[in-house]
């Protein structure tokens, strides 16, 4: 890691909010308190954040609200995969496996291709391993046919020819390998662009808004009080239905609406590490551990991420990390398929855990299917939880024709029906990431330097054509077009942007969700300090 004696100097100039900045923290519980909601959403995941966007697109008064940031927890805590499943297809699950693709390459082809981009996997099969060659071939082909062989054909590559595109492979005993196409992306960035679409269709966000108690009108759940973390204020929210969408933590909200609640989930951890690679990696490997689990390498924002553990979690959602057991066990999985030297503990930058929300009952976690879980409780609340990225627009479009077809109808019937929006409706700043790279290397500002070409290319594919005004920033403030940290493409203006337009409140927000610098483990004082002082400037 380079040393902070190395780091550009933290920009100091009084930027102010830039007009169509979003409204202060103030404004916002101003309009909270006032307003009359039809749908108060609590639980700023992505399938909250989902369900949000598509009540808003149906012409609902939507207010969304968080205790912790948006993605804050599980949703920027996952494999960073949109796949369609290929451990479905041991079970017979063949229509869960298409609807997958269905979802997949929607998001990664029309709704966000500047978010998404694909990942060819290579399965490597191994002498003494849980699968046979024969099988995995079949296996891939039967997946690439359930997506309509739009990412190639599935089918078995040479263990030489495979080593070319990922030389840290381990290739001894190595009998073949079989090759399928997925989609990757960065969670944490497609949650908050999944924000930002659900304010542009009217929805009222607002994070780090704990709620206290809930609010009741002749027995029924009709708002929430919450407590602002960063400003200590109370207010409160009424709304006509109120929607728990907490994710590990939805039995606890239950409770404040009935004490003697039953759990209605179980919780698995699922642990990741990140480290440098020591070679460029072409392909990501999906290595069979057992009949039914799977270990990920996977190039990421060019690092490695490995993963996942799957073991059932009891403890507070709040306190879930990754343990010394945790990394062992990843490590001693990935070795399966990964050479030693990219092992090494001194590469790991970070390692992150989350919580997957599992239907309540007996069994292996493992096992256990991605069900979205909705209950309603003896106030009305509804309560949902569960389900997987892939499926995020799925998901809240699920949710919102059950809200839709409650007995009683409690959210009237003034409304467009969920079954009219549009299919593919595209996330902000849809295009195509390539060109709007090339459009900010060939767009240079006189007399100010060119951009650098892994800044572009960072830019377009985590903020699509929203990166011109990224650069149009740095252009007017070059001291914001300087780099936050040497060893990463992140710029200042990045940090202006997420705090004047993705509700950026501290440091964490900016470092870990916003950009990716915490990953890369090049979050310094120094650095932190020169974010809060930003975040400060507001």
């Amino acid at each position: 890691m380079t040393s902070p004696t190395t780091l550009p100097p933290v920009p100091t100039l009084g930027t102010r909010p830039a007009s169509g900045s979003n409204p202060s923290r103030a404004e916002t519980r101003e309009q909270l308190s006032r307003a009359s909601y039809d749908l108060l959403v609590i639980g700023g995941g992505i399938l909250g954040i989902s369900t949000a966007w598509h009540a808003a697109q149906s012409g609902l008064r939507v207010a969304l609200v968080d205790a912790g940031d948006f993605a804050g927890a599980t949703s920027s805590a996952s494999s960073k995969l949109l796949h369609g499943g290929l451990r479905y297809l041991q079970t017979g699950a063949v229509k869960l496996v298409a609807e997958n693709h269905f979802e997949r390459r929607a998001v990664s082809r029309q709704v966000a291709p500047h978010l998404a981009n694909p990942l060819t996997f290579y399965l490597p099969v191994y002498k003494g391993g849980p699968h046979g060659a024969a099988k995995l071939g079949a296996g891939v082909f039967a997946y690439s046919a359930l997506s309509a062989f739009g990412d190639g054909v599935g089918h078995l590559l040479s263990p030489s020819r495979a080593a070319r595109d990922v030389p840290e492979l381990r290739t001894e005993n190595l009998k073949a390998v079989a090759v399928y196409g997925d989609d990757q992306m960065n969670d944490a960035r497609m949650a908050l662009m999944t924000v930002r679409a659900a304010v542009d269709s009217g929805a009222v966000v607002l994070n780090h808004a704990e709620v206290t108690g809930l609010r009741f009108t002749r027995g029924r759940v009709t708002g929430a009080e919450l407590r602002d973390r960063v400003s200590g204020e109370e207010f409160g929210v009424n709304a006509r239905l109120v929607l728990n969408a907490t994710g590990p933590w939805v039995d606890h909200l239950r409770r404040l609406e009935d004490p003697g609640a039953a759990p209605s989930i179980r919780l698995s951890k699922g642990a990741h590490l990140v480290l440098k690679r020591t070679a460029p990696w072409k392909a990501a490997l999906a290595t069979p551990i057992d009949k039914y689990r799977i270990t990920f390498a996977l190039p990421w924002e060019d690092m490695l991420l490995l993963g996942t553990t799957d073991e059932e979690y009891e403890g507070d959602p709040g306190e879930v990390s990754v343990t010394e057991k945790d990394i062992a066990q990843i490590l001693d999985e990935a070795a399966f398929s990964v050479r030693d030297n990219q092992l090494r503990r001194e590469l790991m930058t970070y390692a992150f855990a989350g919580l997957r929300v599992l239907p309540g009952g007996p069994g292996d976690t493992a096992k256990a299917k991605r069900e979205t879980v909705v209950t309603e409780g003896r106030g009305g609340m509804l309560s949902v939880a569960g389900g997987k990225w892939t499926t995020f627009r799925h998901i809240g479009r699920t949710v919102m024709r059950k809200l839709q077809e409650l007995p009683g109808h409690p959210l009237g019937d003034d409304f467009e029906p969920v079954s009219t929006l549009p299919k593919r409706l595209p996330l902000p700043g849809v295009a195509n990431p390539r060109a709007v790279a090339h459009r900010l290397l060939v767009d240079r500002p006189a007399p100010g330097p060119r951009m650098a070409a892994d800044t572009a290319r960072h830019l377009a594919t985590h903020y699509g054509s929203l990166a011109f005004d990224i650069a149009r920033l740095a252009n007017e403030h070059p001291e914001l077009a300087e780099r936050v940290h040497p060893d990463a493409p992140e710029i200042w203006a990045q940090v202006v942007w997420a705090r004047d337009h993705e509700w950026a409140e501290t440091a964490d927000d900016v470092l870990r969700r916003r950009t990716t610098l915490t990953i890369r483990g090049l979050d310094t004082e120094e650095i932190r300090a020169g974010v809060r002082g930003l975040l400060d400037q507001r």
